[in-house]
């Protein structure tokens, strides 16, 4: 049995001066660093122990107390608030992450700036604040295949990144530039590391990885070695179970640059140790010898023998069955047996205690849930890949899913938009995204919203490079206000405008459209730097007023509704978009004093159209001209129907009269 030491781990340089300064700064008075110095906590509880305490924001600083900038960095907005808050500074930050910030300064003035790295890590969120608005971050080849294309690009590296992963991306940002200028920010001494634990790897039949599972250089070790032969990350010795030799020969050590030796040593002498037990067990023949080793917290194999309403019972190999009560089955309450095993299944366990008051061994796959989850959680926490999780209890704030270990999920990152009920996802298999994972803790905090926030957001760049002014498209109403419909144009929405919806006036959006609806728009105007959209449904039509002159000529006469009263006058409607004026001088044909004296909305009138002016979309009628013709046109029937009168002389009139007289 052999163990394979790589040549390069543990602390680096970086690390190992920012300890040795935090160290220093507590002997002068009370220190702080601002957020954990490296990613070790059992470093961090070691500082701690010194009077080093972790705060998450400067505000959180104890009046004199000196500030610790530890070795990831900080944007330059946290030295400005030091500055001006008169805060001692110890800046701890690695030379190699101070160049990083430099260059990114230097090269954002005149280049649009990729930071290839982990978006969420301090060490880029830093780089970025450096860098300003004229920066973005790409993690993988998939991301980087997406970017639009730009005149001028500059790249550069999180400084603990696989030098694979960088030089992988960078010849596809060739495609999507006519200039690349190329930092090589990666640390050598992470080069370093990765290399000798490949080499070791190569040659072992386990890896061991020993580091902070929130250290990225770890991760990135452990996911080296993982391409080779099988590999566990661990943070202490105790975390090594004696399972995961069985069959090794030769086993592989490396450890993290954020790793003290005295971690290493301990982890070696725990391996040696097993390795030890191991030869001599293979040499032992007897029934006691060939039992595994049982004992508190150990991982062990079995078969499902025996179900009752709350209790499993399982053949570990042992001198008696093992029992597995229901809270301990799965992470989720009130879980039955049936629901998560069944007779013959053979499953992993963690042994809770070595005997109860029968005599059986105490289980629980629950944690040995957890153990295996573990390791899957932090790779995904680190990777940012996606994972999927059926919801299964509404919480306050949120959801529970079942990933090994219980995951929350709250209510504000379930979806982009507000979720009113949460009862509707009970069932449903969610997206998920881990934004906060603290093993120790065992808190598990996950999103489904950045996951759809980022589809959006792919959606959103390539429709703003497709669309143009003018395009017809379609989409689906979204949401009503009272200026306007948000029309879903395929993950972004455009605003429908009131007053681009109809020619006539509208009171309520919800007369044209509604929720759900189906439409067909016009694009009108795209303002991709604010991310705007504004679309129209009324310019899909022919504007009435085009041809209002041919419709509405002077002198004829119309019927209309009344839909508007003003102190001046009633406007009625004439068609969608052609609204008249009656003034109220030609309301009647005597003197008005208000105008709904004569007519109220909804009325339908008739009157004359004494002026039609299409190309000033003026329109005025006259209900009196109306009148007045009426009465002109009734005076002339009774005219033209009176009966005809003969015409006499004056001399045929005197002698009638005397004709009558006698």
């Amino acid at each position: 049995m052999e163990i394979i030491r790589a040549d390069k781990a543990g602390f680096c340089f970086g690390v190992k001066r920012a300890i040795e300064m935090a160290a220093k700064a507590s002997k002068n008075g009370d220190a702080a660093s601002l957020g954990p110095l490296i990613h070790n906590q059992q470093v961090v509880d070691y500082l701690t122990g010194q009077g080093i305490q972790v705060i998450d924001s400067i505000e959180e600083l104890q009046p004199g107390a000196q500030l610790i900038i530890r070795s990831h960095g900080i944007a330059p907005a946290g030295y400005e608030s030091a500055a001006h808050k008169n805060i001692p500074l110890i800046d701890a930050t690695c030379p190699f992450v101070q160049k990083a910030q430099r260059l990114a300064a230097e090269a954002s003035k005149s280049n649009m700036l990729i930071v290839v790295g982990d978006r969420n890590h301090p060490e880029v969120q830093g780089i970025l604040g450096w860098a300003g608005s004229h920066s973005r971050v790409v993690e993988t080849l998939e991301e980087a295949q997406r970017l639009s294309f730009f005149s001028k690009l500059a790249v550069l590296a999180q400084t603990t990144l696989p030098r694979s992963t960088f030089l992988e991306i960078v010849e596809e940002l060739k495609s999507h530039t006519e200039q690349l200028i190329i930092y090589d920010t990666i640390c050598n001494a992470t080069s370093e590391r990765q290399d000798s634990a490949a080499e070791v790897s190569e040659r072992a039949d386990l890896m061991i990885v020993v580091g902070g599972r929130h250290s990225s250089n770890t991760r990135k070790l452990e996911s080296i070695c993982g391409k080779k032969c099988p590999t566990h990350l661990i943070e202490t010795a105790d975390e090594l179970q004696q399972i995961w030799f069985a069959d090794v020969r030769k086993a592989g050590l490396t450890a993290g640059a954020s790793t003290p030796d005295w971690i290493i040593e301990e982890v070696y002498k725990r391996m040696s140790e097993i390795l030890e037990n191991k030869d001599n067990e293979e040499t032992m023949e007897n029934f006691e010898g060939s039992l595994p080793e049982l004992y508190r917290g150990a991982l062990v194999k079995g078969t499902v023998v025996k179900m009752t309403h709350d209790e499993v019972y399982v053949d570990i190999s042992w001198k008696s069955e093992g029992v597995i009560p229901q809270g301990e089955l799965s992470a989720v309450r009130g879980t039955r047996p049936e629901e998560v095993v069944k007779l013959g299944d053979e499953i992993e366990v963690v042994v809770l205690r070595l005997e109860n008051e029968d005599g059986h061994p105490v289980l629980s796959k629950r944690r040995a849930n957890e153990i295996k989850a573990r390791e899957v959680l932090a790779k995904a926490a680190e990777t940012k890949e996606e994972i999927q999780a059926v919801a299964v209890e509404v919480v306050k704030g949120g959801l529970l899913v079942d990933l090994g270990m219980r995951g929350f999920v709250p209510a504000s990152q379930i979806q982009p938009d507000f979720v009113a009920d949460l009862n509707q996802f009970v069932g449903q298999t969610l997206r998920l995204r881990i934004i906060e994972f603290d093993e120790g803790k065992k808190k598990l905090v996950l999103s489904q919203k950045a996951i759809l926030a980022e589809e959006r957001e792919q959606e959103k760049e390539k429709l703003f490079a497709t669309i143009k002014e003018g395009d017809v498209v379609q989409g689906v109403v979204r949401r009503l206000t009272d200026f306007g419909a948000f029309i879903d144009l395929g993950g972004v929405d455009g605003l429908l405008h009131v007053s681009d919806m109809a020619f006539s006036r509208v009171s309520n959006p919800s007369d044209i459209v509604n929720i759900g609806d189906e439409v067909e728009v016009q694009i009108i105007s795209v303002d991709q730097s604010k991310g705007r959209i504004s679309l129209g449904l009324k310019q899909l039509k022919t504007n009435p007023w085009d041809q209002a002159g041919t419709k509405y000529p002077v002198g004829s006469t119309v019927q209309a509704k009344v839909v508007r009263i003003a102190v001046f006058g009633a406007f009625v409607q004439l068609e969608d978009g052609i609204d008249a004026l009656i003034h109220i001088s030609q309301l009647a044909d005597r003197r008005v004093g208000k105008v709904d004296e004569v007519v109220k909305i909804g009325d339908v009138i008739e009157a004359k159209i004494i002026e039609c002016k299409p190309e000033e979309k003026r329109i005025s009628l006259s209900i009196r001209e109306l009148i007045a013709d009426k009465q002109n046109a009734d005076a002339q029937e009774d005219l033209e129907n009176q009966p005809e009168i003969k015409e006499v002389t004056i001399g045929e009139a005197v002698l009638s009269a005397d004709e009558n007289e006698q």
